[in-house]
C-alpha cells in the first residue's frame, strides 16, 4: 500500500508540472526574449595615401612639393631646389632633401656650430623615429628632408642608433646627394628676361621720305629696369649660404675638393656686384708663368680694391681674389691650394712674379740693395723691434712704401 500511494503521489505531481509548463507557455506567448547590446570595434583608415617619399617622383607635381616643404620645414619661404631619390644596395633607404629659398633661423644670427635638429627627420618604415639626429654635418644645416629606411631597427634608442653603422652610411650618402644638389643650382642657365608685351606691339612710324621715326617713350629711360642685370640663381644661393659652405671647407676634409667647386668670390677683373667667379674660371684665366692664385684679404670690398698692394697686380693684368669675409682667411688656410695651385696673399713678402728673367731680376735686387742699404738701415734704425726687416720692394708701382706680413703671418 506503500508502495502503491507514492505511486499515484508521483503521477499526480507529474501531471501537475505538466498543468504548470502549458500555463508558463501559454502565458509566454506575448513575452519576446530581451535582447542585449553589444558594442564592436573596428579599424579604418583615414588617410589612404602614400607618403609623398615612397611615390614615383614623375608623380609628383612641383606644387606638391612644395607644400611638403612648407610641412616640415615649419618657417616661411618656399624650396629653391630639392632632390627626390632611392639608394639601393647594401643599405636602402629613400629621401627627400630641400634647399630653402631663404635663410633658416639657426643661422640667421652666424650660428653655424648649431646642429641641424629639426632638420632632417628619420623614418623608419614609414613610422618617424626621430628629427634630432646629426645625419647631416653643421654646415649643411640649412638643409630640410626626410629619410626612410627598412633597414633600421624599430626599437632602438636614440643613442644607440646614433652609433649605428648603418646611419653612418646613410650620412655619407646624404652628404654627397646634398653637394650634388647645390653644384646642379650653379650650372643652370641665366634666366631670359622676359620681353616686355608692349615692345611687340610698338608701331613704325615713318616720315614723307620713308625714314623711321624714333619714337621710343622716355618713360623707357627714366624707369631703366631693362638695363638691370639677372642675378643667377646660384648667386641669390651663395649671398646667403656662403659661409656655411667655407665651414665645410675647414670641417670636411673628405669633401673638401667637392666643396672647393661650390665657391665663389668677387675679383679684381670685374666691378659689378652680382660679378662672382669660381676657383676654376680663375685657374682657366691664370697666365701660363702663373703657378698661384692671388688673393687679398680685407675688411671691406672698397679697402681690397683700393689698396696700394694691388698697384702692380692692376699694371701687369693679373686677376686677384677678394677676400673680404673674417672666414676667408682661416678657409684658405684649411684648404692651402686648388687642383695644385696654392693661394698667395699678395700682402705677404716671398712673392715673385715668374715672368721676369729671373737672373735679370736678381741682379737688379742686388744693386737696388747696395744704393739703398743707407736708407734701409737708417729705417729699420727708426721702427726698431716693430718691424721684422726693411728691404727695397719690387712689387711698387707709385706707393713710396708697404708694410707687409711675413709667410708666417
Amino acid at each position: 500500500e506503500t508502495e502503491a500511494d507514492e505511486t499515484i503521489d508521483a503521477d499526480e505531481t507529474s501531471e501537475e508540472d505538466e498543468l504548470d509548463v502549458k500555463e508558463d507557455d501559454e502565458d509566454g506567448e506575448d513575452e519576446e526574449p530581451e535582447m542585449e547590446e553589444v558594442t564592436s570595434q573596428t579599424w579604418a583608415q583615414v588617410n589612404t595615401n602614400k607618403p609623398i617619399w615612397s611615390k614615383d617622383k614623375d608623380e609628383i607635381t612641383d606644387e606638391e612639393y612644395q607644400s611638403f616643404f612648407k610641412v616640415i620645414n615649419n618657417e616661411p619661404g618656399q624650396a629653391a631646389k630639392w632632390t627626390h631619390f632611392s639608394a639601393e644596395g647594401n643599405i636602402n633607404f629613400k629621401s627627400i632633401l630641400f634647399l630653402p629659398e631663404l635663410i633658416p633661423s639657426n643661422l640667421r644670427n652666424g650660428n653655424l656650430g648649431q646642429a641641424n635638429k629639426g632638420g632632417l627627420k628619420l623614418y623608419v618604415r614609414k613610422v618617424l623615429i626621430s628629427d634630432e639626429f646629426d645625419l647631416l654635418p653643421n654646415y649643411l644645416s640649412f638643409v630640410k628632408g626626410v629619410i626612410d629606411s627598412d633597414d633600421l631597427p624599430l626599437n632602438v634608442n636614440r643613442e644607440t642608433l646614433q652609433e649605428s653603422k648603418i646611419l653612418k652610411v646613410i650620412s655619407k650618402k646624404l652628404v654627397r646627394k646634398c653637394i650634388e644638389m647645390i653644384r646642379s643650382i650653379s650650372k643652370e642657365e641665366l634666366p631670359v628676361k622676359e620681353k616686355k608685351e608692349d615692345d611687340d606691339e610698338k608701331e613704325i612710324e615713318v616720315d614723307a621720305d620713308g625714314n623711321i621715326i624714333d619714337t621710343e617713350d622716355d618713360d623707357d629711360d627714366d624707369d631703366g629696369e631693362d638695363d638691370e642685370p639677372i642675378e643667377h640663381p646660384y648667386i641669390s644661393f651663395y649671398k646667403k649660404f656662403n659661409p656655411s659652405l667655407k665651414m665645410g671647407i675647414i670641417e670636411d676634409e673628405g669633401n673638401r675638393a667637392k666643396i672647393a667647386k661650390l665657391l665663389r668670390f668677387q675679383t679684381s677683373k670685374f666691378d659689378g656686384e652680382n660679378d662672382f667667379v669660381s676657383l676654376e674660371e680663375y685657374v682657366e684665366r691664370m697666365p701660363e708663368w702663373q703657378d698661384e692664385i692671388y688673393v687679398i684679404a680685407g675688411g671691406s670690398l672698397s679697402e681690397v680694391k683700393n689698396s696700394q698692394f694691388m698697384e702692380k697686380f692692376n699694371k701687369k693684368g693679373l686677376e686677384v681674389l677678394f677676400l673680404t669675409d673674417p672666414v676667408d682667411e682661416y678657409m684658405t688656410n684649411a684648404m692651402p691650394e686648388f687642383e695644385g695651385k696654392k693661394f698667395m696673399a699678395i700682402t705677404k713678402e716671398g712673392l715673385k712674379f715668374k715672368d721676369e728673367d729671373a737672373d735679370m731680376v736678381k741682379r737688379r735686387e742686388k744693386a737696388y740693395k747696395k744704393q739703398f742699404k743707407p736708407l734701409t738701415k737708417f729705417l729699420k734704425k727708426t721702427y726698431g723691434s716693430s718691424v721684422m726687416k726693411v728691404v727695397v720692394s719690387k712689387r711698387l708701382d707709385e706707393a713710396p712704401a708697404l708694410v707687409s706680413t711675413s709667410d708666417y703671418g
